[in-house]
């Protein structure tokens, strides 16, 4: 948890300087909190950091791409050249995701999870996946993380604005 403390306020305090009068002073600590509501139920104290890199990255204002491509790199198991997600980090991915619209009472069962993943996989032969596949089915907007399109495109027409007038 100090860790992740320590991150965010660096995180944060770059991002103030970057967008002065934009962040709010207490942002680290409110964004802790939501962390530490998601991964850490059970008050033990720890969060993994890669759930929280997930849930950081799902909750940028990146593209859906580069969100997509960060899940990978971030999941992923180096494999000679290639790096390639397996269906247990697939799972864990899912999972750790998922854990974002729980906090709204919008959760998922384990057997979508489990539903995502076999069709991730559908028609994969061996035990892990490239990232060119893991994109293509993130593309498809999968039922378990449909959430996650429809929030990027609600975020990005917030900024559109139309010369019409109505009458």
């Amino acid at each position: 948890m100090q860790q992740i403390s320590r991150m965010l306020t660096k995180l944060f305090q770059r991002a103030r300087l970057e967008k002065p009068g934009q962040v709010d002073p207490r942002a680290a600590e409110f964004t802790l909190s939501l962390l530490v509501a998601m991964y850490d139920r059970s008050g033990t104290g720890y969060v993994k950091i890669r759930s929280a890199a997930a849930a950081l990255i799902a909750l940028s204002g990146d593209t859906l791409l580069a969100k997509y491509r960060a899940f990978f790199q971030f999941y992923a198991v180096p494999d000679g050249k290639v790096a390639l997600i397996t269906r247990s980090a697939l799972r864990s991915l899912l999972t750790d995701l998922n854990q974002i619209p729980a906090i709204v009472g919008e959760s998922c069962t384990l057997s979508c999870v489990e539903i995502a993943t076999r069709d991730c996989f559908h028609g994969v032969l061996n035990s892990a996946i490239v990232e060119e596949k893991f994109l293509s089915w993130l593309r498809s907007e999968p039922a378990v993380l449909l959430w996650l399109p429809t929030c990027y495109r609600l975020s990005a027409t917030e900024m559109v604005s139309h010369q019409a007038r109505c009458r």
